[in-house]
């Protein structure tokens, strides 16, 4: 856990760097930022969703119309039920008819659905354009605006279709998070948790520490716990790029957390279903004697504090357990589960039962 402030995290890619977070208090740097990456004569497409939109695409248009030729807007509908093959198919179509060419600039500006969606189209049109990470959610802050994995929802199976498609630069103002409605603060609290948990259990310990000035959104605390956090995801990121081994640990708490995202229709928050989903799996954990209950009841204490529920109703544990069958995350038909051996280490493990699911669902069902 690094308490000093920085500005600049570099992700690195075989030796070399191949983009950069940025850190700021505002969206006075982003010219520069962007300038940076050579944009005097291309067009820039910002994609953001209907409620972003409203509170900064203004803002970010007129910085960005000073560092390129063109920009314009492409603006979907907000909501994890937009996050489909129609949002992209529009954005296409925006694209193209604006004569958006291989060597043009997207610009996803607002949270995970944008993120990753833009990110697809990016990965996809023209058989792939670049693209800027421009987070305005905590979740997508310290998670789905770092690391290239890009996608959309297909029916009712989320991020089914997708690519690893690296962005050009995140650029992160921790000063959004002052508008970000409480529930979707928590909800990025659940991935945030889930970093300490599964690598680092200093940083665990300092969010515990640091509790009641991140919940009262000290600016100075904020960009510490999401440094903190880049820097984890970036750790795992650059040892496993494409998700082959490693970076699967990531997703801890995600196997139960999607069946039941999936489940409830996507009226639960996704960081809150992975944050349930790693509290049943942390009993699955307690049950092969790797984490002690008062470890689950500290996990459990910090859940709570950030309004993340711990349990779950409406459900039964078959159809959450079918489900699990559908996610992306299968093998050669086995489920590619991540389980801790001590908190601040987490392990893929292919050996879960469907009796230990059945019994770790117990105890988040209500």
């Amino acid at each position: 856990m690094i308490t000093e402030h920085v500005n600049r995290i570099p992700v690195h890619l075989d030796g070399k760097t191949i983009y950069d977070i940025v850190l700021e208090d505002s969206f006075d740097a982003l010219a520069k930022e962007i300038s940076a990456l050579g944009t005097e004569k291309k067009k820039i497409c910002i994609i953001a969703d209907s409620n972003v939109a409203d509170l900064y695409l203004d803002e970010v248009t007129k910085i960005l119309s000073g560092c390129c030729r063109e920009v314009t807007s492409y603006v979907f509908p907000a909501g994890e039920e937009n996050k489909n093959l129609k949002t992209v198919q529009g954005a296409y179509e925006h694209l193209i008819l604006n004569h958006y060419d291989r060597k043009d600039l997207l610009v996803a500006l607002g949270g995970g659905v944008t993120g990753d969606l833009c990110g697809f189209v990016a990965a996809t049109y023209l058989r792939g354009v670049d693209f800027v990470q421009i987070p305005t959610t905590l979740l997508s802050q310290v998670d789905s605006g770092i690391g290239g994995k890009t996608g959309v929802d297909f029916d009712s199976y989320k991020n089914m279709v997708g690519a690893f498609h690296m962005p050009k630069l995140v650029y992160t103002d921790v000063s959004v998070l002052r508008t970000l409605p409480d529930d979707q603060f928590s909800g990025g609290m659940g991935e945030v948790i889930k970093h300490g948990l599964i690598l680092d259990k200093e940083y665990f310990d300092w969010i515990q520490t640091n509790r009641a000035k991140i919940l009262a959104k000290d600016a100075d605390t904020l960009k510490l716990l999401i440094q903190g956090s880049d820097f984890i995801k970036r750790e795992v990121v650059e040892i496993d790029p494409t998700e082959q081994n490693e970076r699967a640990t990531l997703n801890f708490g995600h196997t139960l957390g999607h069946a039941i995202e999936k489940l409830k229709n996507f009226t639960m928050l996704h960081g809150h279903c992975v944050a349930v989903g790693a509290l049943a799996a942390m009993n699955i954990c307690k049950e092969r004697g790797l984490v002690k209950q008062d470890e689950i009841d500290a996990y459990k204490a910090l859940m709570e504090y950030f309004f993340i529920p711990t349990s779950v109703s409406g459900l039964n544990t078959e159809e959450v357990i079918a489900a699990t069958k559908n996610d992306k995350k299968m093998e050669a038909g086995v489920i590619k589960f991540i389980l801790l051996d001590r908190v601040g280490h987490a392990y893929i493990d292919r050996t879960v039962t469907k009796d230990e699911m059945e019994r770790a669902l117990a105890t988040i069902f209500r």
